[in-house]
Formats: C-alpha cells, sequence, structure tokens
C-alpha cells in the first residue's frame, strides 16, 4: 500500500449534541497512521468563531487546510459586514468542500453552534454534502458505535449538563470497541456565553 493511502487510514469519533442551551462537541484524542498510534493529545475539535466550533475526522492535514481556511473567511466576513449565522458557516464550509471534489479533502466534519433559536449542528462529506441534524450525529471509525450510545440515552429537549454526560459516555463506549480511537477525551460547548473547553477532570467526572 502506497504512503498516500496509509495517511488515509486515519480514524477517530466525533460526535455533537444539540442541548437546550446550545451544542456539546466531543472527540477522543489518538491520531493513528495505519497501525501505529502517531499522537496521543491530538486535537479534534476547533474553535472557528465564539460561537461555532468544527470536529475533524480523516487526514490530518486536510483537515488542518481546512480550519485555517474557515477562520480566514470568518474573520473576512466579519470585517466587510458582521460575523456569519451557523447556517452561512456550514453553506461555506460546504461550497469550499464542493469546489474541490475532483481532489478531495479527505475528511467527515460536524459544525456546531448557536444560532437565534438555539443549538444548530451540521454534518459535512468530502464532496461537500451538508447535512442538518435536530438531535445528534458522529463521524469517524467509532461512528456505529457511538450512534447506538446516542440512539439509547438521548432524549427530546435534553438537558445541557445531561449532554455533556451523554457525549462523553458516548465516545468512551466508542473507545472500547473501535481500536482507532481512545487516548482519552475531549469535550467542548458551545451556548450564548461562547466557545469553551472543559477542562480534564470536569469530563473525567462525567465518567464516574
Amino acid at each position: 500500500m502506497d504512503s498516500e493511502a496509509e495517511k488515509l487510514k486515519t480514524g477517530t469519533t466525533t460526535i455533537g449534541v444539540v442541548t437546550d442551551e446550545g451544542v456539546v462537541l466531543a472527540a477522543d484524542r489518538r491520531a493513528s497512521l495505519g497501525r501505529l498510534a502517531s499522537s496521543k493529545t491530538a486535537k479534534k475539535i476547533f474553535e472557528l468563531d465564539d460561537n461555532l466550533g468544527l470536529t475533524i475526522a480523516g487526514s490530518v492535514g486536510d483537515a488542518q487546510k481546512i480550519v485555517r481556511t474557515m477562520r480566514s473567511q470568518l474573520k473576512l466576513q466579519k470585517l466587510e459586514t458582521k460575523e456569519l449565522s451557523v447556517n452561512a458557516a456550514g453553506t461555506l464550509l460546504s461550497n469550499i468542500l464542493h469546489a474541490n471534489k475532483y481532489t478531495p479533502f479527505m475528511n467527515q466534519f460536524i459544525l456546531g453552534g448557536v444560532g437565534d433559536d438555539g443549538g444548530v449542528l451540521y454534518s459535512l462529506g468530502p464532496a461537500g454534502s451538508l447535512m442538518e441534524h435536530n438531535q445528534y450525529t458522529a463521524t469517524g471509525s467509532g461512528s456505529q458505535v457511538a450512534y447506538g450510545v446516542l440512539e439509547d440515552g438521548y432524549e427530546e429537549e435534553l438537558d445541557h449538563q445531561e449532554a455533556i454526560k451523554l457525549a462523553t459516555r458516548t465516545v468512551q463506549a466508542a473507545m472500547e470497541r473501535d481500536t482507532a480511537s481512545g487516548d482519552g477525551i475531549m469535550v467542548t460547548e458551545i451556548t450564548e456565553d461562547g466557545f469553551e473547553v472543559l477542562e480534564e477532570k470536569e469530563v473525567e467526572s462525567q465518567l464516574a
């Protein structure tokens, strides 16, 4: 297998959950290269703006390029007019991905944020597909396990703190079954107060 194919053999578990206050995003911390765990502290959730976050699954280099592009485009939009809505940011990312579909970014993304009516959640594929999710979504090699936990634990109008616990336990369950996911959990919350990364002790307390 050639080196480019090996680079694409990355796995992960990333999830997004809509709550009564906004959105919770969570992901594992392992970056893999074939059979090698190349990093145990990988960052897979990025702040794009005060009210907007992005999870990444797939090629790390491609994902980092997308994060840089989105941040620069969002800053430019703020200078010219005003900040983009979550919907508009999703359309922007979809257009970027679609414009490169013949030489695609080998990634799946979850875009989450807070709009006028509360939490907004989208998933995006390499060719620019844009799907809105009113409850939850998952990407990566551990997503099959994640969906089972989410479907069992999610309730309508889920309390924000309960959503944090559900998101954490969902990634933990995926890590136990998916060999490409592991080495800790990163959890972020996006509310009207902004983008916040939970401290490691707080994440661990959700599993107690």
